[in-house]
């Protein structure tokens, strides 16, 4: 179960919210001070790109963002609605952008690889999930 959840309007002025909850939340969790940057980068950049495929594809369902903290890790899933092609099929609507599309997601991937060392993507033909996963610190362990 999720420590905090989160849906959002598919609006890029959503995306700084998220990622400010996401970073106190990753604080909260334990997760090393120096990486908190990174967090943040990471949760907008995959954020952004949920926004970008939903208002794509003209999906008005919210993103949606779950924190879990689990023990010894903090992971953050971004999940989206929005149809994604499926090797070997069809995807409604992809054929005329599908090119510039599959570019802009594959750099918003590209991205959130360079920023987390675990991340996961899942794609299917009824939406995306991007699970990115940093180490905690428990507390009374920190490095003074």
């Amino acid at each position: 179960m999720a420590t905090v959840e989160l849906r959002f309007s598919a609006l890029p002025e959503h995306v700084r919210t998220a990622r400010l909850v996401a970073a106190a939340v990753a604080r909260r969790a334990g997760v090393d001070e120096a990486v908190l940057d990174e967090v943040r980068l990471a949760v907008g950049e995959a954020c952004s790109r949920a926004v970008g495929l939903h208002r794509n594809s003209g999906v008005t369902a919210p993103v949606k963002v779950a924190l879990i903290e689990e023990e010894k890790q903090f992971s953050i899933e971004v999940g989206d609605e929005a149809p994604h092609a499926v090797p070997g099929g069809d995807t409604p609507g992809s054929a005329q952008n599908g090119d510039a599309e599959a570019e802009e997601d594959e750099m918003g991937l590209a991205v959130i690889s360079g920023l987390v060392d675990e991340v996961e993507v899942t794609t299917g033909p009824n939406g995306g999930l991007i699970r990115m996963t940093w180490p905690t610190t428990p507390p009374g362990t920190a490095v003074a």
